[in-house]
């Protein structure tokens, strides 16, 4: 991207811009936190994805058109993502609520939940 960002201004502006782009994709699970965790909060995803939206309604007109098109694309992208965030929050909090059923089975067999495969009653 740098090839396309030639101006000092240019970086910095995309350097905020990137900055409101990790905040969102962070929120809406996309990528890790500083500490290794992913979480979701919508609504601090969406101020991201809101006040991006609105510096491309305030600079239009006065950046090139790579770096319309980039901004566009960008803030698409994150609205098709946030759409999808609660399926994929659903869909982490099933995995680890089946990693920690796996994880009882191990380490306290008696309590844990089991299935029977061969039931010598019945037999």
């Amino acid at each position: 991207m740098d090839e396309v960002l030639q101006s000092e201004e240019s970086q910095r502006f995309f350097s905020l811009i990137s900055m409101l782009q990790r905040s969102a994709m962070m929120h809406i699970g996309m990528i890790p936190d500083e500490e290794g965790m992913i979480h979701f909060n919508m609504a601090e995803a969406k101020a991201a994805i809101d006040l991006l939206d609105t510096l491309q309604t305030r600079t239009k007109g006065n950046l090139e058109e790579v770096e319309e098109t980039i901004l566009k694309g960008l803030i698409s992208e994150l609205k098709m993502h946030f759409v999808r965030a609660p399926e994929r929050q659903n869909d982490i909090e099933a995995e680890m609520k089946r990693q920690e059923e796996l994880k009882e089975t191990f380490t306290s067999p008696q309590t844990a939940s089991s299935d029977t495969l061969i039931n010598d009653e019945e037999e």
